[in-house]
């Protein structure tokens, strides 16, 4: 199979967190049996609707309930951690499940900094004459259609850097005064850490059998760093669509083999909703909209709303401008419909995997959903 699953143990209206933990276990337990190559939770905070805050807690939970499925992190954020913490945490958890735990990093952490820093500073001065000689900033990028895939305009994230919830988040997932190194060297500290090339060992951890991956959502750092180091690559069309084909090709431009692997391997996410037929799934994935929105004005991931909730929200065009290019990059329809537009995907970006995100009201609404996904996509 080559579909696997992202998690974020979603919060739905009216649900509690305990609910959501039990729908994710019993996901996980039920999308091994589908087949599923590999199951990866999140990392999320200060958001009502996302339970999955700590990755390495709930892959152990995860990986104590299945028995053959991978489980790992999509992605831990190393800018809130040391790179020795993450690797005691999912060495402990190789040690009683050996062979399936996927260490995948982020570089979000890092890059929430830099956007408070961005906020907190405001625009260089410039002169009036320097102003005015400068001429109209550039048109932003149009959405176009590369070889059946939509690529959207770029998500401009000024309006979510200058939301105060990012500065005070970022002042409470990191003592008080700690800087972030480099993610290139906090990288590295991790794989010496595994390989027991470091000055220090650490235990649990050293030697523990991961696959250590990177998630990127641009062709800046995170994939570089994976290309230089030679490991396997996610990039994200789910969150940042309108730079997926230049995450990919930095990642592969910059791949040299390792003892890792020999040639560049990609996975690219995706968002889906699958129903017996194109009603019933638009109907299902209503809550999306809404909870995008949510994400994108800064204030974090609201419970997960029903359709009737979702029908009720007027929406401005402010609104629609801020979720459009992720509704318009999501799959939903039939299970034929889906699995042609994530062969698409697949197609245009050279992918060797997928990672599917689903996320109904109803939790037997998506176990149905991957269920249905799995079926088409084992078809010719």
């Amino acid at each position: 199979m080559t579909l696997s699953i992202l998690d974020l143990a979603p919060v739905v209206s009216g649900g509690t967190v305990a609910r959501a933990l039990r729908d994710t276990i019993d996901l996980a337990r039920r999308a091994e049996g589908f087949g599923y190559r590999r199951y990866w939770l999140a990392e999320h905070h200060f958001a009502p609707g996302v339970a999955s805050s700590a990755p390495a807690v709930l892959i152990a939970l995860v990986a104590a309930a299945t028995s053959t499925i991978r489980v790992g992190s999509g992605a831990v954020q190393l800018g809130h951690q040391t790179p020795l913490s993450v690797v005691e945490q999912f060495g402990l958890i190789d040690a009683l499940h050996p062979g399936r735990i996927d260490l995948g990093i982020g570089r979000s952490g890092q890059r929430r900094a830099e956007l408070t820093a961005e906020a907190s500073a405001g625009p260089p001065p410039q002169s009036r004459a320097a102003e005015a000689s400068a001429g109209p900033p550039p048109e932003p990028r149009a959405a176009e259609v590369v070889d059946g895939l939509l690529i959207p305009p770029p998500f401009d994230y000024s309006r979510l850097a200058r939301h105060p919830h990012l500065a005070h988040a970022a002042t409470l997932l990191q003592q008080p005064g700690a800087r972030t190194p480099d993610f290139a060297g906090q990288i590295d500290d991790v794989l010496a850490f595994l390989t027991g090339t470091h000055e220090v060992r650490a235990v649990p951890g050293e030697g523990a059998d991961l696959e250590v991956w990177i998630l990127g959502s641009s062709g800046g750092q995170s994939a570089r760093v994976a290309g230089e180091r030679g490991l396997p690559f996610a990039a994200n069309y789910h969150v940042s669509p309108s730079s997926v084909l230049e995450a990919v090709t930095a990642y592969r431009e910059a791949f040299k083999p390792s003892a890792t692997l020999a040639e560049p391997y990609v996975m690219v996410s995706a968002d889906a909703v699958v129903a017996p037929d194109e009603g019933r799934a638009r109907e299902l994935a209503k809550g999306y909209d809404l909870w995008v929105r949510s994400i994108r004005t800064g204030a974090g991931a609201i419970p997960y709303p029903s359709a009737a909730e979702a029908d009720a929200h007027v929406w401005t065009d402010d609104d629609r401008a801020l979720v459009q290019d992720r509704l318009d990059t999501r799959f939903v329809g039939s299970p034929g419909q889906v699995a042609d537009g994530l062969r698409v995907l697949r197609r245009v970006t050279g992918a060797d995997e997928l990672l599917v995100t689903t996320i109904t009201h109803d939790h037997e609404d998506r176990v149905r959903s991957y269920e249905l996904l799995a079926d088409a996509w084992d078809r010719p």
